[in-house]
């Protein structure tokens, strides 16, 4: 694992997997949230984040973590891995309101600095969309996909995955 996406719905846990798995693979780690946002919640242009992307992609180690369907396929042809963490809506719902709470009025770590965790109910309302849009899109995507494909279905299959992982580091 060399060059490695990290996709799925908001609130499954991409951005806690990628620091914790860029540790352990010793690879660096990208942030999609943070390419796209630039401070006050201003979006980059698509061909902004399209030239930030293809100097990352570039280089032959590195782990993405994002779904953002636009920018997917550019991705998709250069990693040798994806991390799809196919969770449930439900608990990613549950996610994005405690990660909303705990985070309330400052940006996350994994989120540009200037733009402050808040309510955004086009956002909450496209994660509960996502079996009906983005997943079925995403899932298109998938299928031409060669690589190395790693489904999760539910945390605790991530565990087990990640501790599969430690056990081959040994």
């Amino acid at each position: 694992m060399q060059r490695v996406l990290i996709i799925g719905p908001c609130g499954a846990g991409k951005s806690t997997l990628a620091a914790q798995l860029g540790q352990t693979l010793d690879l660096p780690v990208f942030h999609m949230d943070q390419l796209n946002w630039r401070p006050g919640w201003v979006e980059s242009s698509k061909d902004d984040i399209r030239a930030k992307l293809g100097s990352i992609t570039a280089g032959e180690r590195w782990l993405i973590d994002g779904t953002y369907g636009g920018t997917l396929d550019a991705r998709l042809g250069r990693a040798d891995t994806v991390v799809y963490l196919d969770f449930p809506i439900r608990l990613c719902a549950w996610r994005v309101l405690r990660r909303i709470w705990t985070y309330r009025g400052r940006s996350r770590p994994d989120m540009t600095e200037g733009c402050p965790e808040r309510f955004d109910l086009e956002f909450f309302l496209y994660l509960l969309a996502w079996n009906r849009g983005p997943r079925p899109r995403t899932e298109e995507k998938l299928r031409d996909y060669h690589g190395t494909l790693v489904r999760l279905k539910n945390p605790r299959a991530l565990q087990e995955w990640r501790g599969s992982l430690s056990k081959q580091a040994v």
